[in-house]
């Protein structure tokens, strides 16, 4: 399998195969891929400009060296997390003023601006989680679809030992991955997790030998994307994760009949056409020219 090695940032670095599977990796393994704002921006950058090409099908997330995300770094000069203290911001503002740049960026959280363009990337996104995934290297997991890790991952959610809360519209993804019970003792204890209290948690899908885990998460992607239609993929996404909250079935019947009819002309005549005639399907359908079903 080919693989091509694309862009230039000061903290990633990425690849992406064949089949369009990518392999974005958090690279800064001399401070254990610790988060910075400058982390912040290119990871944003990523998924929505690069991760939204028509090439990427898939990505899988992992970190170079031992470490997935050690947390944010905390050697900055300054407010570490990059915010403006010389403001006071109100909820009036951050709902009436969500673009304006004062508190875009001085008001913010980065690490959620990163999940919130994770989660909109109408693609499969699968963490491989290989060391030390702790803070915002807990929280920006909890957007990717499915989470991998490997034996030597310790996750922990510690915001309570550094007197801050839990960021990355954690608060949103974490209860709804394992339960607020679950997601409440993790909070609360702010203790580091080992694989497999993860794994009993449900946070993760599976636990694997470290040199097995990145092969592992890639070949999933891969059974995720290959054969499959770009289209029925990114609207299933969205579907099942907006329709959950949803206060009645009537609403996801809406979203779902658009989807359907829109689909059912479009790759939908090319999949059946293929079961038809017992052949592969060629899909033409594209994540990024996708019809409104909402």
């Amino acid at each position: 399998m080919n693989t091509r090695t694309s862009g230039e940032y000061e903290t990633l670095s990425w690849s992406v195969d064949d089949d369009g599977v990518a392999t974005l990796v958090l690279d800064r393994p001399q401070a254990m891929n610790s988060f910075t704002v400058t982390m912040a921006r290119e990871l944003e950058q990523f998924f929505r400009t690069e991760a939204m090409s028509d090439e990427v099908r898939a990505v899988v997330v992992t970190g170079a060296g031992k470490a997935f995300c050690a947390g944010m770094d905390l050697s900055a000069e300054g407010n570490v997390f990059g915010l403006d203290e010389a403001l006071s911001p109100t909820p009036a503002d951050m709902r009436e003023r969500l673009d304006d740049p004062a508190i875009a960026e001085g008001v913010r959280d980065t690490g959620g601006k990163v999940t919130l363009a994770i989660h909109e990337l109408p693609k499969p996104v699968i963490a491989a989680i290989n060391g030390a995934a702790v803070g915002i290297g807990a929280t920006m997991t909890l957007a990717m679809d499915i989470r991998l890790a490997s034996t030597s991952a310790r996750i922990g959610f510690v915001f309570g030992r550094l007197g801050i809360v839990p960021e990355a519209t954690s608060s949103w993804f974490l209860p709804r991955i394992v339960g607020i019970q679950q997601a409440l003792e993790w909070v609360y204890s702010a203790e580091i997790l080992t694989a497999d209290q993860a794994l009993a948690g449900r946070l993760v899908r599976s636990v694997h030998e470290p040199d097995d885990l990145l092969p592992a998460a890639v070949e999933l992607a891969r059974s995720f994307v290959v054969r499959r239609s770009p289209v029925a993929l990114a609207l299933a996404k969205q579907m099942l994760y907006r329709n959950g909250a949803v206060d009645h079935p009537l609403e996801a019947h809406r979203a779902e009949s658009l989807a359907m009819f829109y689909t059912s002309i479009g790759d939908g005549k090319e999949g059946v056409a293929a079961f038809r005639q017992k052949r592969e399907p060629d899909f033409t359908g594209r994540a990024s020219e996708l019809p409104e079903i909402y």
